[in-house]
């Protein structure tokens, strides 16, 4: 099939959630896309930072398949050893003396979890940031500072206050008693690539120690090495008391995790939360692999190839270039004028991925796996692309 009868196919039987797609795609071989006509596509956006062992990546496509081949699902009234191999495992990221893990299939039930989790403190003011995205289920669009995404749904889940991101000032100023949790992305990705200043989440935990508040730090987009380490918190010196992972935990199968440690680690008991596919034994199979394969080298490599792909763009000299910035291999490059998505568009005519998160601000995500040969390339036609 054709990707235009494909692309009308979609149109007939979807519901118009996302718009028409703007490629089909067929399959997918390490840094690479081909789409049902045939030509490639070097991923640079990995899925929306899903993707960072690539894609068909052999040793998750192995898991995945030998465990399916075992042992595929059982009701969470049992358990299975994938799953609790990955619960330990996280639980030792998480840099906390003890941490209990609950296992969702997507960041948005990690987050809707965790929500729950706010509630049993007694309390129910959260503190969440302006330019904040959380997910698109009603908990945690409640979190979402967007007004565009909020106010089709409202009234949404309540007592929540939104602060400026990044100003410890305005943390300080709201947080006291009567606050359950603080809840901060330590790069903001759907706001166009922001991260925190220095030392915040030092003093965000402080705040909240102060208070008895909980201290809530979002991974979704942020963990899994997409920053350069397992949790990018953990590498600032903040151990949080909750903390929610998807994306890049299963390398594209779906699978998410909420981490309760300090004062929220017993908080959630039987009966008060649930999941029919969270932490099936095929999903933690995938976190393990990916976790193994990160562990192996792809870690530290990535960590080097994210520190030249910045200086390559840093040095590429156009004027509708402002400046770039982000954390290990999530890059915003920001531009002087608000053309980002046509930007996004060439390049994607030219076969490559990247997306526009903000009108002036282009989003780069590449598969942790890239070269700098993979990404050479884009540097090299970048400034094409800018001359819209």
């Amino acid at each position: 099939m054709t990707q235009h009868s494909l692309t009308e196919r979609y149109t007939e039987v979807m519901m118009n959630a996302f718009g028409a797609p703007k490629r089909v795609f067929e399959r997918g071989e390490g840094v690479h896309l081909f789409d049902a006509d045939g030509n490639r596509y070097l991923d640079l956006l990995s899925g929306l930072a899903v993707n960072g062992l690539g894609h068909a990546h052999p040793g998750v496509t192995e898991a995945i398949s030998r465990q399916l081949g075992k042992l595929g699902h059982v009701s969470n009234f049992f358990a299975s050893e994938p799953q609790i191999r990955l619960a330990e495992r996280l639980a030792e990221a998480s840099g906390a003396e003890k941490t209990r893990v609950f296992f969702t299939n997507s960041g948005t039930e990690a987050n809707e979890a965790a929500f729950k989790l706010t509630r049993l403190t007694g309390r129910t003011k959260i503190i969440a940031m302006e330019g904040s995205f959380h997910g698109r289920t009603m908990g945690a669009l409640a979190l979402t500072h967007n007004e565009k995404y909020r106010a089709p749904f409202e009234p949404l889940p309540g007592d929540v206050t939104f602060v400026p991101y990044g100003d410890i000032d305005a943390l300080r100023a709201v947080v006291d008693d009567s606050v359950a949790a603080v809840i901060v992305e330590t790069v903001q990705g759907e706001n166009g690539v922001i991260p925190l200043p220095e030392h915040y989440l030092v003093e965000a935990r402080e705040v909240t120690d102060r208070y008895d508040s909980l201290l809530w730090v979002d991974e979704v987009q942020t963990g899994i090495g997409r920053c350069g380490e397992i949790f990018s918190h953990v590498a600032d010196g903040v151990v949080a008391d909750l903390v929610t992972v998807a994306k890049g935990l299963g390398n594209g199968f779906p699978i998410g995790a909420c981490l309760a440690s300090g004062r929220a680690v017993d908080l959630l008991q039987p009966g008060q939360h649930g999941t029919t596919f969270g932490g099936n034994p095929v999903a933690a199979a995938a976190g393990n692999a990916v976790l193994d394969i990160l562990a192996s080298g792809v870690l530290t490599m990535s960590k080097k190839t994210a520190g030249w792909f910045a200086e390559e763009l840093r040095g590429v000299n156009h004027p509708l270039i402002d400046h770039l910035r982000g954390r290990g291999m999530l890059f915003g490059l920001v531009l002087t004028a608000d053309v980002a998505a046509q930007v996004a568009d060439i390049a994607l005519g030219q076969g490559f991925i990247i997306n526009a998160p903000r009108p002036n601000v282009l989003r780069l995500a590449p598969p942790l796996i890239a070269t700098q040969d993979d990404l050479a390339e884009f540097v090299d036609k970048l400034p094409n692309f800018l001359d819209v």
